[in-house]
């Protein structure tokens, strides 16, 4: 499930992104996307790809691989979108912290909670 006010945008200095073009309320699921669990030995070897940039750990042992636009939502701190892990149905949740305006990019915190401080494992820009 995805609204389908939302699409995919290059941006300037982050790649890919998720922008909307209709005003979003706050608390409002835009995506839903099922996810690819792999083991810890298979994200060992993702940790060698490009596709390191675009997994979630899954458990302390296990990553995935979400599907749907889910891996190209960029970091921000505090970000506009949080994210939420079923490890039950298998899929990721995107819901968004606060109202999002028109053309504006939803993006989510790394680190899990939107509003995490917390260094993050690349340079910021």
């Amino acid at each position: 499930m995805i609204l389908p006010c939302l699409f995919a945008h290059l941006t300037e200095h982050k790649g890919w992104g998720m922008f909307t073009n209709k005003k979003i309320q706050s608390n409002t699921v835009i995506e839903i996307s099922p996810v690819i669990v792999m083991s810890a030995k298979e994200k060992k070897l993702l940790d060698q790809t490009t596709l390191y940039n675009y997994i979630f750990d899954w458990t302390d042992e296990q990553c995935c691989m979400a599907m749907g636009f889910v891996p190209i939502y960029n970091h921000e701190q505090p970000s506009n979108c949080e994210y939420f892990q079923d490890y039950e149905a298998n899929t990721i949740m995107i819901k968004t912290v606060r109202a999002i305006k028109k053309g504006e990019e939803l993006t989510i915190n790394y680190n899990g909670d939107f509003d995490n401080l917390n260094k993050v494992w690349f340079p910021l820009k």
